[in-house]
Formats: C-alpha cells, sequence, structure tokens
C-alpha cells in the first residue's frame, strides 16, 4: 500500500508541472481533463517553535523545535454532474498520523483520508464509502484554512472522518439537506453494533453570506469500555463585508453519556466558540485572525477539566499562484496548569511560532 500511495504522488506530481515532453504533446494533466479525471494536490511544510520548549495540548503541530512535512496531499476523482463517479484522497505526512481513523492499523504516516463511490441525479447526490465529516469550521487541508495551526475545536471538539453512507438533496439553489448514516467518530470499522446518525442544513441565499448547522448521534466509546451515546451540534456561519474582509463563526455543543465521573457513572458535556477574520491586503498579502473559547466541562475531549482560550494571528504572502507562505503567532491560555515546560512544570498559558509552506498543484 504505501509503495501504491508513492506512485501515486509521483504521478501528481509530474501531472501538476504541466510540462509536455515534447512540443504539440499533451501532457498528462490534459489527458486526465479530457478524459474527466481531475487531479490535484498540495504539498504543506512548516517550521515551528514553542517558547517554552514543549508543546501539549495541540493535536497537530506538536513539535517545539522543528522542520516537519505536515502532508503531502494528492486528490484523484471523477465526479460526473449526472451517473456514477468516485473519488479519492491520499495523505502522507505528520497530519496523517493524526487524521487516521481507527482501525487503519499502523499508519506509518500515510492515511487514505477519503475513498468513495459517487451518484448524482439531478438534485440529489449519494456517497458512500470513506468521507471527510460535515461539522466544523475548517478541513484537514491546512491549505484550505486560513490559519496554519487548526483550533482547538477542530482538534478537540469534533470528528474528521466517518465511514458509511451520505445523500445530499438540493432544495433549491439557496437551501440543501443532507443526511448520512455512518460507523461513527474516526472509525474505519465499527467498534459496536450502533450506527451514528448524521444530519446537516446549508442556507447561502446570496454569495456573501452562508449558514449551515450540522449534528451527529451515536454510540460511541465512553472511555470506560462501554457503549453510550456521543452526539454533536455544530454551526458554522461566514460573511464576506467586501472582497478584500471576511469573517467566520463555529460553535459546538457536545456530549457523551456515562463519559465521566470515577467509574463512568457521569454524563459529560463540552462546548466552544471560534471567530475568524481574513484580510486580503493585495492579491498577494492577506492577514487572518482567530479567538477561542473551549470548556471541557468535565475533561473528557482534552483529558483535563479546563476553560481553554487560545488567539491567533497569520500573515501569508503568495509570491505565484501556486504557493503560498504564511507567519503565524498563536497564545494559548487555561484556567487550569496543563501545558508543560522544558522543565517538566505545568504552566497556565503557552506561545508558539511557526513559518508555513504550501505549494499547489
Amino acid at each position: 500500500m504505501k509503495q501504491y500511495a508513492k506512485t501515486l504522488l509521483a504521478s501528481a506530481l509530474i501531472a501538476g508541472a504541466g510540462s509536455a515532453s515534447a512540443a504539440g504533446t499533451p501532457t498528462l494533466g490534459e489527458v486526465l481533463d479530457a478524459s474527466g479525471v481531475e487531479v490535484s494536490g498540495y504539498i504543506d511544510t512548516s517550521y515551528t517553535y514553542n517558547t517554552r520548549g514543549e508543546t501539549t495540548n495541540r493535536v497537530f503541530d506538536t513539535e517545539p523545535n522543528s522542520f516537519n512535512l505536515n502532508m503531502l496531499g494528492l486528490s484523484i476523482s471523477s465526479l460526473p454532474d449526472e451517473g456514477f463517479g468516485g473519488a479519492v484522497v491520499l495523505n502522507a505526512g505528520e497530519d496523517a498520523d493524526v487524521t487516521a481513523a481507527a482501525g487503519t492499523g499502523n499508519n506509518d504516516q500515510f492515511d487514505v483520508q477519503q475513498a468513495y463511490v459517487n451518484y448524482a441525479s439531478g438534485a440529489t447526490q449519494v456517497m458512500f464509502g470513506k468521507l471527510a465529516t460535515l461539522q466544523g469550521a475548517e478541513v484537514i487541508e491546512s491549505k484550505d484554512n486560513w490559519n496554519f495551526s487548526r483550533s482547538i475545536l477542530f482538534g478537540f471538539a469534533i470528528p474528521f472522518t466517518h465511514t458509511g453512507v451520505r445523500t445530499s438533496y438540493a432544495v433549491s439553489d439557496a437551501l440543501s439537506l443532507t443526511a448520512g448514516v455512518n460507523n461513527g467518530w474516526d472509525n474505519l470499522k465499527d467498534d459496536n453494533d450502533a450506527k451514528s446518525l448524521e444530519l446537516q442544513a446549508s442556507y447561502a441565499p446570496a454569495d456573501n453570506w452562508f449558514v449551515s448547522v450540522q449534528g451527529i448521534a451515536g454510540n460511541e466509546d465512553n472511555g470506560f469500555n462501554k457503549s453510550e451515546t456521543r452526539s454533536l451540534v455544530d454551526i458554522v456561519a461566514g460573511y464576506d463585508l467586501s472582497d478584500s474582509l471576511s469573517f467566520m463563526f463555529n460553535a459546538d455543543f457536545g456530549s457523551q453519556d456515562k463519559g465521566a465521573g470515577a467509574t463512568g457513572n457521569k454524563d459529560a458535556d463540552w462546548k466552544g466558540y471560534a471567530g475568524y477574520v481574513n484580510f486580503k491586503v493585495d492579491p498577494q498579502w492577506r492577514v487572518a485572525g482567530r479567538i477561542e473559547y473551549f470548556d471541557d466541562e468535565d475533561g473528557f475531549r482534552s483529558g483535563t477539566s479546563q476553560e481553554w482560550k487560545e488567539s491567533t494571528a497569520t500573515v501569508a504572502y503568495a509570491p505565484m499562484k501556486r504557493v503560498e507562505l504564511r507567519g503565524e503567532w498563536r497564545y494559548d491560555w487555561s484556567d487550569e496548569r496543563t501545558f508543560l515546560d522544558d522543565g517538566g512544570k505545568f504552566k497556565k498559558n503557552q506561545t508558539t511560532l511557526a513559518v508555513e509552506a504550501l505549494y499547489m498543484f
């Protein structure tokens, strides 16, 4: 499998280069486009630094002083407007081990993020296989987020992927509804006899704003080797004040039955809010900010009962269409001592710095 993935990634890089072997000879990318197959991908690299010498309470970018290959991503798809199609998204790198679903064995920095068969007919679309979650304002692909580091909510409040079936129906140009059944949170294979139900309603009446509400509920491991009901409601809204200035908001409300207490005799709850802003200074430069509040009331998601906050500032420069360079400052703080320093002591805050280089093909 690993050798197969390397071959696919190498082929995509050749396609992305877009250079013909001889004058007048079509490139591999042009041949694929003509056949209805789309290939795209990206390389995500970074340098991360923590002023305390250790990085804790972080799902991604956990290295305190290191150059990193975060992700080499490849997407191959053939999704016609009518009839059957399919798509596969392959990930390699440090982030792949984070997002890999349970049941995939030794990931070795490789993951099949998505792989599904698709059927489209008019306003209806059906997807069957492994799918990215509907929840959250951010996505696994860092290139599609405004900031380099992922939010607390993305890392701790929501799932990454599901394996199952999902059906979407476009009620109108503005309103679409989605429903699905899957194996649960980040499970390639179901770990119990129950399935989870996902629902979404997305409303975008104008080009400059949208709101979507999505939720998922089903039996999941409560941390005490028992399957109990876990539910989550996720809200995302976005508004473009102008071509240059955009805002986004995300809220999550989750619960796990019998997930807290010394013996699992208490329900666990968590909630969080995140606000985003992105400002395009000119075609090459932009600045982005994010603020968050996460209340892990019972410590079920982060391992500590805490109120955790963070603020992030990102400056991005695109010297060419396929490249973006980012610099980021982030400050996290909590009402509990959950951030470890290089002296082995726990503190209530941490500051991280990062430089990221992205190449899209």
